[in-house]
């Protein structure tokens, strides 16, 4: 059996400092990957709590009459009914922004200003609200929605307005040509509200097809029923079809990625359902978007981005 050769004094005292410096590189290695292992983990977490926080400011809408402000004070923005005996200028605290709800789309007959609207204005119906759709090609419509819906809630102390029914033309226009058309109104009547204030703040619920030409004018996009729905029609909530919340998430991407605002899904539970509330509200988080979960009145303080009524994030 052929055995190890002996190492001299000098041999055997080199190789001991050798294996000194081997084992000291080892442990600088092995402290060098622990920092990198603690950077990556790091990235990670910080990677999933940004997929995890809203991406935008917290949303409530409450349509009821004398709105709780203490609770509502938990959002960032508020919309609410300017009809609701509310003054804005009384609360006009930095937090929240209060926004009014005004509609484009349709006029409602209780509303002060219908009464001044043309006949010839108001060609179609929407029974499930029973509400009228405006016709957006009219000549004299933006001036008259700037100076009798807009002006007269700047004045009560509103600097922001929630844009609603911008969708309804599709009630009235059944041609490319005349959905164009209604559409190119529709540029026309937003426009104007920021050219008299430039300072207004614009959340458009939906309005899809007019993003291109007047994104810059919105500093954020709503839309409806992205998991849960409200059936007005039948008074019942529903489930949204898959093929529906696809079409609805890849309009939101756009928004998101292309035009670089911020997106709020407004979803419905039965206001006495928690479980469904909070878990709906978790869900459009995950997506990646703003959540507000509300009763199909919107007449309760629902749940936003934190998951509860009450509570920031």
């Amino acid at each position: 059996m052929n055995e190890e050769p002996a190492l001299s004094e000098h041999e055997h005292d080199h190789d001991h400092d050798r294996r000194f410096t081997l084992r000291a590189l080892l442990r600088r290695v092995s402290r060098f990957a622990r920092m990198a292992a603690l950077g990556a983990l790091a990235s990670v977490a910080h990677a999933q709590s940004a997929a995890d926080a809203p991406a935008g400011p917290s949303v409530a809408l409450y349509y009821g009459a004398n709105p709780p402000v203490e609770e509502l004070a938990a959002f960032d923005v508020v919309v609410v009914d300017p009809d609701a005996h509310f003054d804005p200028r009384a609360h006009a605290k930095a937090q929240p922004a209060w926004f009014a709800y005004v509609s484009v789309g349709e006029v409602n007959p209780h509303r002060a200003y219908y009464s001044a609207m043309p006949s010839a204005w108001l060609p179609g119906v929407n029974e499930a609200w029973a509400s009228h759709v405006i016709d957006q090609t009219a000549a004299e419509w933006p001036a008259f929605f700037v100076d009798k819906v807009i002006a007269p809630l700047w004045k009560k102390g509103y600097r922001g307005f929630f844009l609603d029914t911008l969708d309804s033309y599709h009630l009235i226009a059944k041609t490319d040509a005349a959905r164009a058309a209604q559409e190119a109104g529709l540029v026309r009547v937003i426009s104007a509200i920021k050219k008299r204030y430039p300072k207004a703040k614009l959340i458009f619920n939906r309005g899809f097809e007019v993003l291109p030409q007047i994104h810059d004018l919105a500093c954020m996009v709503a839309f409806e029923s992205l998991y849960r729905g409200w059936d007005a029609g039948k008074q019942r909530y529903t489930e949204v079809p898959q093929a529906d919340r696809d079409w609805l998430l890849m309009q939101a991407a756009t928004i998101r990625d292309q035009y670089k605002l911020p997106v709020l899904s407004i979803d419905y539970c039965p206001p006495a359902d928690d479980t469904c509330a909070t878990a709906t509200a978790a869900r459009i988080t995950q997506a990646g978007f703003v959540p507000y979960v509300t009763d199909g009145g919107l007449a309760t303080v629902g749940v936003g981005a934190a998951g509860t009524r009450n509570e920031r994030p």
